[in-house]
């Protein structure tokens, strides 16, 4: 295409919250990767979450546009600079998701003012939470898609408990989704508790009951998973919002480029590194909840006495227990065995890390078997991606449907707990950590996550036939005026 054809524009605007905003980050650099040079791509947030990507961008994305919008958070009941979740306890959470719509004016003039100095066509990519951007697509004539860092069978499932809310239409713990079917049976068990609790005038649901709507509105919906790898959920989509649905993952943000946009770094990656080469192949589990997930201290305490019984090498990220500031200090004599970290790392079987590590740097080295997860898709995607299984501990949102997809469908999943009302035993988490790392169920099940990690290459390959590759051209082609 010649210079003097008017810039394409891609806009994305992520929800604020750190496990939102990276997939977004890594999507702009997939998108930066393959599209063509006169397509721009800019990242709209908030000033606190500008600032904090503009600090740690790596240089990759030196061309991507970050614009803000003002936000005062202090208007809707929120600290002053509560601009991400990352410093808000869950229940504030919802605040701040409704309060994002307060942004719609300033958001309207900012696209409004990009079509008329550009000129060429925009697209508005947004996140699951935005809804109401669609409607300033709709006022301004541009193009819209919702992207979804999660998959579609676990955001399938996400999406038809909130429109059916099934669990209230009977007395059974069991119940399947009118809508779904192929997922197959629900039990009480793996409903967050945002959807347990859903009686119709609660904030989760007054909110969803105008912002999941909107998805059917958006021109299409794009998915962090792949075509081959998640196709029941995918087509569930396709069934109910009778638009494109594309599945362009794995999108996943890579090694040399976390490092830069991470928090904090509780351990630097060299010392990691050196850690792990001293370890034999298939020897280590890695266990890390993400960045706004944790478990009770009584369940802390359980999971670190499976751990010094298994026998197993581990690293293990550590944040405070639910009833804490996830962002304080980790106090290990108050919420860990008695000399817990002493006998471990003086034995050199483990690393107690606070906040952060290399999680991808981690998971792709070959001395690591099994991670165990909350099962939030970005961490899904970055094990699949390196063929390591999973012992999957899901907390909220669709992390429950995603253990039941790797458990069931995949099998390359073995559930340990659900949730923090869960009962938990150091014995029974012991014995699937052996199961998984010495017995034939492990050793099975990284045959079938080895299979999983060509499937997903293969899809992301630069191969124009991959899924994946297919996928992003066609959104090109149909939503940004670029071939």
């Amino acid at each position: 295409m010649g210079d003097e054809k008017p810039s394409s524009n891609v806009v994305m605007f992520p929800f604020m919250a750190q496990g939102h905003i990276i997939p977004f980050l890594a999507l702009a650099l997939k998108i930066k990767a393959r599209a063509p040079d006169n397509l721009t791509i800019s990242i709209v947030n908030t000033p606190l979450n500008i600032a904090n990507l503009r600090a740690s961008l790596p240089d990759t994305a030196a061309s991507i546009e970050l614009l803000e919008l003002p936000f005062d958070a202090a208007a809707h009941g929120l600290p002053p600079h509560a601009q991400n979740t990352d410093v808000l306890p869950y229940p504030l959470v919802i605040r701040l998701i409704r309060a994002a719509a307060s942004l719609k004016p300033a958001f309207s003039r900012l696209i409004s003012d990009l079509t008329a100095r550009r000129g060429g066509p925009v697209c508005v990519v947004a996140d699951i939470f935005l809804g109401w951007t669609v409607d300033v697509a709709r006022e301004l004539g541009v193009h819209h898609a919702v992207f979804c860092g999660g998959g579609g069978f676990g955001f399938g499932c996400y999406y038809s408990v909130w429109v059916n809310t099934p669990h209230r239409k009977t007395q059974s713990r069991e119940f399947a989704l009118p809508d779904f079917p192929e997922a197959g049976k629900l039990h009480i068990s793996q409903l967050p508790a945002n959807q347990l609790n859903a009686d119709g005038v609660d904030p989760w649901s007054t909110f969803q009951s105008t912002n999941l709507p909107k998805w059917i509105e958006s021109d299409a919906l794009l998915f962090n998973t792949v075509e081959e790898l998640d196709a029941a959920g995918l087509a569930y989509f396709r069934r109910v919002t009778k638009k494109n649905v594309w599945a362009i993952g794995p999108v996943v943000l890579a090694a040399e480029n976390r490092r830069r946009v991470g928090k904090k770094q509780g351990i630097a990656s060299d010392l990691c590194k050196s850690w792990l080469d001293s370890k034999p192949p298939n020897s280590v589990l890695y266990v890390s909840f993400g960045s706004n997930n944790t478990i009770s201290a009584p369940h802390m305490t359980q999971l670190a006495a499976a751990l010094e019984t298994s026998g197993v090498n581990f690293i293990w990220v550590v944040r405070p227990p639910l009833g804490f500031d996830i962002n304080s200090e980790f106090r290990d004599s108050e919420w860990l065995p008695e000399g817990f970290v002493e006998r471990i790392e003086d034995g050199k079987r483990g690393l107690v890390v606070r906040d952060w590590a290399p999680q991808v740097e981690i998971l792709s080295h070959p001395s690591v078997a099994a991670f165990v997860s909350h099962c939030g898709w970005g961490s899904v995607m970055e094990a699949l991606s390196e063929g390591v299984v999973l012992l999957g501990w899901p907390m909220a949102g669709e992390q429950f449907y995603n253990a039941k997809f790797l458990v069931e469908v995949v099998g390359v999943c073995v559930e340990v707990a659900r949730g923090s009302g869960w009962e938990v035993r150091q014995e029974d988490i012991a014995s699937k950590i052996a199961a998984v790392m010495r017995g034939r169920e492990g050793e099975e099940m990284r045959g079938r996550a080895a299979e999983v990690r060509e499937m997903v290459r293969a899809a992301a390959g630069d191969a124009d036939g991959s899924s994946s590759t297919k996928a992003m051209d066609d959104f090109f082609r149909a939503l940004c005026g670029v071939v």
